[in-house]
């Protein structure tokens, strides 16, 4: 990935807004800069638009929705703000948390309302971190539907996706101002094409081994659970302009990786009243601090693994999300009719097993205190019939990367900004602060479709103006 600075280059064509990156925050970009009367085109590496959007959830946190007022639920901005700002331990800028903020809830009902995106709130559970029910996500959860409703949308707009295009150099005038992309096809041919305005979706560093193990080293290891394409262009290529950096240290891990099926296992499986154990049946965090620093804690035990335990409840909950039902039809879903066999199916000391369920059964009546710190009162104790399924630690993307201000405009080292080069969703930093605790589930889409939304509009501004 290059930088070449040339004020007098040509182009074999023009458009006034280029984003490269089409997942949900490239498409949004576009979507909006569309809406306000530029021509766009979204340039993308795959074949198909897919990256981390659609390997997600698909639940995108908003508040002061329609959605959430038709069920009598109150969520100011300063509510999903004040949430931000706990899990990220004051960590997160106050002003990108807001800017995100405000611009979350029109955000969801404008892809609803004007581009037939099939969002609408999530009920049933709650994510830690989440002080009321704010997920707004395609009626499967997952995200192959939500980038499948977003490419038509844009389809629908008149919006060209350019696919197996993958942009190797920003050519850029002497003030800093981008003047165009090289793109390079699966032949070898390469196209030069100009811009008024720039925008970089094409999400984080997951994917590039060596950038992990600079910034994020105690996850190196692990698996990465993310779109191998996650490699930390946008960022390789804001550093050469000199812009530039910050939260490096932010990503977002998952505790509930099953093992060795490959598969993201829903945390709603931990809200519900879940637990995990290692391999002595022993639990060894609080599980509803969140599915993202339990990826380290999980990494932590013996061998790198451990076993969600649950019940029939949870698992009825499961099999409502498509993913676990995957994960079921796959074998990762074992079962027994009491702790003894249990034990047995999973290779686990039976005695540590039923001592375990024991402890968590007083702790759900008020009987007892937990040694890590966990609320067990609020869900129901687990009973027999139980199931497990054996997960690792997983990194699925990183949250830190570009500086923006809340214009989701790229800045320099000196915080003045770049004239026409704009970033969001994993390619700039997030509101996530500098670790991997300070990630609120939804986090990722979050910034992805309201700096999507943000960059569109900007860069849309820009050109028109």
């Amino acid at each position: 990935m290059t930088v070449v600075l040339d004020d007098d280059c040509a182009f074999e064509a023009e458009l006034p807004v280029v984003v490269i990156g089409a997942g949900a925050c490239g498409i949004v970009a576009a979507l909006t800069a569309r809406e306000a009367g530029a021509d766009v085109l979204v340039i993308e590496r795959d074949e198909i638009p897919q990256g981390s959007t659609a390997l997600s959830s698909g639940m995108i946190p908003a508040c002061g929705t329609r959605f959430q007022r038709d069920r009598g639920i109150d969520d100011p901005v300063g509510l999903l703000a004040a949430d931000i700002h706990k899990k990220s331990k004051g960590y997160a800028d106050p002003k990108l948390v807001d800017a995100v903020c405000r611009e979350s809830g029109s955000a969801v009902e404008w892809l609803v309302d004007s581009h037939d995106v099939p969002l609408q709130l999530v009920d049933g559970f709650m994510y830690p971190g989440h002080s009321v029910l704010r997920m707004h996500a395609p009626p499967s959860k997952t995200g192959a539907e939500l980038i499948g409703a977003l490419t038509n949308a844009a389809s629908n707009a008149g919006i060209d996706i350019l696919t197996n295009a993958r942009v190797t150099t920003l050519l850029a005038a002497t003030d800093g101002k981008i003047r165009g992309v090289e793109v390079e096809r699966p032949d070898g041919s390469i196209d030069r094409i100009g811009c008024g305005a720039l925008v970089l979706a094409c999400n984080g560093y997951g994917g590039n081994p060596g950038m992990v193990r600079q910034y994020i080293p105690e996850i190196a290891d692990a698996v990465f659970a993310g779109h191998t394409g996650n490699q930390g262009d946008a960022i390789n290529w804001g550093q050469a302009l000199g812009a530039g950096v910050q939260d490096m240290g932010a990503y977002q891990g998952h505790g509930s990786w099953a093992s060795p099926h490959g598969m993201l296992i829903t945390w709603a499986v931990m809200t519900e009243g879940g637990i995990q154990v290692n391999r002595n049946g022993l639990r060894f965090a609080n599980e509803y601090r969140g599915y993202s620093e339990a990826a380290v804690d999980v990494l932590a035990q013996p061998d790198g693994f451990a076993w969600n335990i649950f019940d029939q409840r949870i698992h009825d909950l499961g099999m409502t999300f498509v993913d676990y039902r995957a994960a079921a039809d796959a074998g990762a879903v074992k079962s027994g009719a009491d702790v003894a066999e249990l034990a047995a199916v999973c290779g686990l000391d039976e005695a540590a097993l039923a001592q375990t369920l024991a402890d968590c059964v007083a702790l759900a009546d008020g009987e007892a205190t937990g040694p890590f710190g966990r609320d067990f009162t609020t869900k129901p104790a687990l009973a027999a019939p139980y199931f497990a399924i054996r997960i690792t630690g997983a990194l699925f993307h990183t949250q830190g990367g570009l500086a923006i201000d809340p214009a989701a405009r790229v800045l320099r080292d000196d915080g003045t900004a770049f004239p026409n080069l704009f970033a969001g969703g994993g390619a700039a930093r997030g509101v996530s602060g500098n670790a991997v605790w300070g990630y609120l589930s939804g986090n990722g889409l979050l910034t992805a479709v309201t700096l999507g939304r943000i960059a569109g509009r900007g860069a849309g501004a820009l050109v028109l103006s």
